[in-house]
């Protein structure tokens, strides 16, 4: 079954454009021309990734980002704006876009970021799989499902966004080795991302929030100073 993509903008050329390439590439779209029509479009649709536009009319792009990951947390989103201030870039990533493009833009850019981010998801369920148990990861207390985009810390779920799950995917599929910043930009947001490294550090951090019993000493997620990550689990007493 094809993939289906929720456009959020609320220009109506830019729409059409979008909605054209995505349909002849084989897949479902829906659109939604304000914030408010967007959640609800979610609600009805269910789509498995959503083209968001930061500047939209009755809630903007970065509530409408957040209210996704507080009730579809699952949802890759792209976002599509003019707005090229490095403050909204990041702030967009940190509330859990997967991606960011900037108007203008080219179709063909919007297509290869598109696939990136399924063949990205796919790629790390298929790591998991190839790792042991197909269906669940256990590591000390933690239970991570890649198929169902869940984690556990003593058996109660941890609200994770789909940026941060992956990235906790990524580095427990490569545990006990060293993972630049530059490594996991590019595993976990795109293979042809190019941006501040800095967001890794900040994903990170909120991750050891979210999985660590004291997040200021970690027992799953190592600093290795100079050059980035190392996922590892609790000693073996």
């Amino acid at each position: 079954m094809s993939k289906k993509i929720l456009v959020v903008d609320d220009e109506p050329s830019i729409v059409k454009l979008v909605q054209f390439n995505l349909k002849k590439e084989g897949y479902q779209v829906e659109v939604a021309y304000d914030g408010e029509m967007a959640l609800e479009m979610a609600d009805q649709f269910h789509p498995d990734l959503v083209v968001l536009d930061l500047m939209l009319p009755k809630m903007d792009g970065l509530e409408v980002c957040r209210r996704l990951r507080q009730e579809k947390r699952h949802i890759p989103i792209l976002m599509l704006t003019a707005k090229t201030d490095e403050l909204d870039k990041v702030l967009g990533l940190e509330l859990g876009a997967d991606d960011y493009m900037t108007k203008p833009f080219s179709p063909r850019e919007l297509l290869a970021r598109v696939k990136a981010i399924f063949r990205r998801i796919e790629v790390l369920r298929r790591e998991a799989q190839e790792r042991g148990n197909p269906s669940v990861m256990r590591i000390g207390n933690l239970q991570i499902d890649p198929e169902g985009y869940v984690v556990l810390r003593d058996n109660q779920e941890i609200d994770l966004t789909p940026k941060e799950f992956e990235l906790l995917l990524y580095l427990a599929c490569h545990r006990g080795k060293v993972l630049s910043r530059d490594q996991l930009l590019n595993a976990v947001w795109n293979y042809d991302y190019v941006g501040d490294s800095r967001i890794v550090d900040v994903h990170v951090s909120h991750l050891r929030d979210k999985i660590e019993a004291d997040s200021r000493n970690p027992v799953y997620i190592k600093t290795v100073r100079g050059i980035g990550y190392k996922f590892e689990g609790p000693k073996e007493k």
